[in-house]
């Protein structure tokens, strides 16, 4: 169960399971935007993750708001954030192979969520997909126009759209940011076609490097990031929404951005050097176990 107050949510019952016994997992420092302390608790009957006492939607968009923050700034200052955008580049073609391969299609509709500044569903719609894309921020969208004439819409768009609008949904690094939880899986599985592909893309809090790093672990973000999945929590979430999960791919690239910031956050001497060491260990790891991967994606379809 969810308390709203004016300005933070606050949750007693696990919003997976249901349970009441929580605990406190660690107390996360937003090293982004504000210096504010936030609790990340675990439900000891199932054992999903999230952030307590976020900022409630009409309040969160502050912690947005600054350069460090590259899906919508989309900033190349500095060491860290070039070689985003060069990973970016690189996962660009891989993400568009996948969807091809997962939805046995070269195109059909495609709805991306999430859409940050807009460089995966230009790259879609270059390929011959026929796009929609939704985006929150404000300039986020304008970016999106003005880089690539792609026409993005608002959240509230998604009750537009006429129920099997799309052959493949996706959700790249956003999920883990989405309030309503519950209601976001309904919405999709009525969005979805029959046989779609629901893609969904989030970091994983039982990775080698959320280990290593704790509490200073990048990918916990909060308060921006709500819920922190593992691979077992989000087939249990899936499934309680009607889907089944029919593949998982790890995302071993993460794992050098997010050691990179995690040496940071920590006040490391050389993070970029330490980072990129403790990448290659998580990617070694990766291999021999995907399910340790710092990211993973995750392809669903409906059950039937």
């Amino acid at each position: 169960m969810c308390i709203r107050d004016r300005n933070k949510l606050s949750i007693n019952a696990c919003p997976l399971c249901g349970g009441t016994h929580l605990k406190r997992v660690m107390t996360c420092t937003d090293f982004y935007a504000s210096g504010e302390q936030f609790d990340v608790m675990s439900c000891e009957d199932c054992g999903f993750t999230f952030t307590q006492d976020v900022p409630v939607e009409a309040e969160i968009g502050r912690y947005y708001e600054t350069p460090d923050y590259i899906s919508h700034s989309d900033t190349k200052k500095g060491a860290m954030n070039a070689i985003y955008h060069q990973v970016r580049k690189y996962m660009l073609g891989k993400k568009a192979r996948l969807v091809a391969k997962e939805s046995h299609r070269k195109r059909g509709r495609l709805l991306d969520i999430g859409t940050g500044t807009g460089y995966f569903a230009a790259t879609m719609e270059q390929r011959g997909w026929k796009v929609e894309a939704i985006e929150k921020n404000a300039q986020a969208r304008v970016f999106a126009k003005e880089h690539f004439g792609l026409e993005v819409k608002g959240e509230e768009a998604l009750q537009e759209f006429e129920p099997g609008s799309f052959d493949v949904i996706t959700l790249w690094h956003v999920m883990e940011h989405l309030e309503h939880l519950d209601e976001t899986w309904e919405c999709l599985r009525g969005l979805l076609s029959d046989r779609g592909v629901l893609i969904v893309a989030v970091p994983n809090c039982s990775s080698y490097d959320a280990g290593k790093y704790g509490e200073y672990w990048a990918a916990y973000d909060v308060p921006r990031h709500l819920w922190h999945f593992t691979p077992v929590t989000i087939q249990q979430l899936a499934s309680k929404h009607g889907f089944i999960m029919a593949a998982r791919h790890p995302m071993p690239f993460d794992a050098f951005y997010v050691s990179m910031l995690s040496e940071k956050h920590r006040g490391s001497s050389f993070p970029f050097v330490k980072g990129m060491c403790t990448g290659v260990v998580a990617w070694l790891s990766a291999l021999g176990k995907k399910e340790r991967s710092s990211s993973m994606i995750y392809v669903f379809r409906k059950k039937r």
